[in-house]
This record gives C-alpha cells, sequence and structure tokens, in this order.
C-alpha cells in the first residue's frame, strides 16, 4: 500500500508580515525577486529586504503593493481624524508634503493636523471634509471636542 500526501508549496504558509505578504503572492505566480521589483520600480534588495523583514515599503509604494496583491495587507481602521488623514494619504501614496500641496496648506499644518492638532479654520475643516469624503458637521464637532478635552473643558453636546 502506497500513502500520497500533497506537498505542500512554498507559499503555502499564512503570513504575518507585510514582506511575507509579498512572497507569498511572488512564489504563487513564479515571479523571481528581480521580477517584483520591476513592479515596484525597486532594486531588487530592496524585494529582498521587504520579503525578510529588514526594511519595509514606503508610503509612495503602498497603492503598487495593493495592486500587487489584490488587497491590503495592513488596512488601517481609523478612528479620529488625524487616523483619517494618514489613511487617505497612505491609501495615496503621498508624502505629507505632497498632501499638504494637493489641498494647497502649508506643509506643517498637515503635519499638525496628522499628529491630532485641531483644525481651526472653518474654511480648512471644509477643505478636509471634502478631501476624506466625511460630513463637514462630523468633522467640526470631532475638532470641538478635541479643541475642548485639550484646554480641560466639558464637551455640551
Amino acid at each position: 500500500m502506497t500513502r500520497k500526501c500533497l506537498i505542500p508549496k512554498p507559499y503555502d504558509f499564512e503570513p504575518t508580515t507585510v514582506g511575507e505578504h509579498i512572497k507569498k503572492e511572488r512564489l504563487k505566480r513564479g515571479l523571481l525577486q528581480k521580477d517584483v521589483a520591476r513592479l515596484f520600480n525597486v532594486d531588487m534588495f530592496t524585494i529582498l529586504n521587504w520579503e525578510t523583514g529588514f526594511t519595509r515599503p514606503q508610503i509612495k509604494d503602498v497603492p503598487a503593493l495593493i495592486a500587487f496583491l489584490g488587497y491590503d495587507p495592513e488596512p488601517p481602521a481609523p478612528q479620529s481624524i488625524a487616523e483619517h488623514l494618514y489613511a487617505k494619504r497612505r491609501l495615496l501614496g503621498w508624502s505629507q508634503k505632497v498632501a499638504a500641496k494637493q489641498l494647497s496648506i502649508d506643509p506643517c499644518t498637515w503635519s499638525s493636523w496628522e499628529a491630532g492638532g485641531t483644525i481651526m479654520k472653518p474654511e480648512h475643516r471644509k477643505l478636509v471634509a471634502g478631501f476624506l469624503s466625511l460630513d463637514e458637521g462630523l468633522v467640526y464637532s470631532c475638532m470641538k471636542d478635541q479643541w475642548n478635552a485639550a484646554h480641560g473643558k466639558k464637551s455640551v453636546g
């Protein structure tokens, strides 16, 4: 009697890191690291470093990463306006400087907002609401609550 067993494939593992997601997809497609490097417009050693966890893809590489994998291996779950700003910027593959330029604001202003700073100007709240596809009233309410919390005031509805 002969027993047959399935030979595990090199991509038969559950990825836990971004690099492992890349490696699994690369092996599943039968690609070499240099092939994937061409897709990302990076050096093949960059792919090696990503796969081994030595480095991670830069934010500019996230759109290509999502396109390559067909999903986001680290989908953000934003709770605050600051987290929403970061998540949208990440999805677009923009640096803070590029995001600020796209919204016609100062890069330091963007950085402050993404770090949790209060968006004080009504025109900026409107701009952010439009950029994030959020209700302007929600952005105003969040900023009001944030300002009150930062100044030890109680929010009154």
